[in-house]
């Protein structure tokens, strides 16, 4: 990787903890419906309306409240009550709430690599509260440049690179999504790297392993340093 000139990071659960509180507000809202349905149905239910709303509301805790008012609909057949649609804000809300907990490392790394590299964040969300997050982090200081993209497939990062002026093949993407952060830059040329993180969205886990030359694992993001090295 000695010819690389740009790394991007992904954010939610590469830079610090985010899928934790999704499933924390998943588990009480699964309680919320447990007279109607059994907690792993309702978690099904959500989890296909989720699916079903990605092309209308894209993906962030806002499309999250959303698809859980439209479950509570579905499941309930229309006779929910609105305490329980308020309830159900009440837990979005309290995740666009929750304070920022940086990984361990990421800090560390971003301080070793600024100057040497142009760094990135390049995340997937809703754009005001990844941008409330980045700013939350106190890692503003780190990037040259913040892309919130509405998805993650090879035509979102070609129009990235196209906007850095940069080749694929002098770009390096760190995430924790094989799906969102490693297939679609490998497919364009570039290189990635995979920091598996202990919780993952059904919808992103790849059951595959992957065999690139432009592709490594690593265990923990401090770890990058040495891959750039050699």
């Amino acid at each position: 990787m000695t010819n690389i000139k740009v790394i991007a990071f992904d954010a939610d659960d590469t830079l610090w903890v985010n899928e934790p509180y999704f499933r924390e507000a998943e588990d009480k809202f699964c309680a919320l419906l447990e007279d109607y349905l059994p907690l792993h149905s309702v978690a099904a239910a959500l989890f296909k309306i989720e699916i079903r709303n990605l092309p209308l509301y894209g993906y962030g805790i806002k499309g999250f409240m959303l698809s859980m008012i439209e479950t509570i609909l579905e499941v309930t057949e229309g006779t929910a009550s609105l305490e329980m649609i308020s309830k159900a804000i009440e837990f979005g809300k309290e995740q666009l709430n929750k304070p920022i907990e940086l990984l361990n490392g990421v800090e560390t790394v971003l301080d070793a690599l600024k100057g040497e590299y142009r760094l990135v964040v390049a995340t997937k969300g809703d754009l005001l509260d990844q941008e409330r997050k980045l700013q939350k982090s106190g890692l503003e200081k780190y990037f040259h440049h913040i892309e919130i993209m509405s998805d993650k497939q090879e035509k979102d990062y070609l129009k990235l690179l196209k906007h850095l002026d940069c080749k694929p093949e002098d770009f390096l993407m760190i995430g924790n999504s094989l799906k969102s952060d490693v297939l679609p830059v490998l497919q364009i040329g570039g290189n990635a790297v995979h920091v598996p993180y202990h919780t993952t969205w059904a919808h992103e886990v790849v059951e595959n392993n992957v065999a690139h030359d432009n592709f490594s694992a690593i265990a923990s993001i401090d770890e990058i340093l040495a891959i750039l090295k050699k």
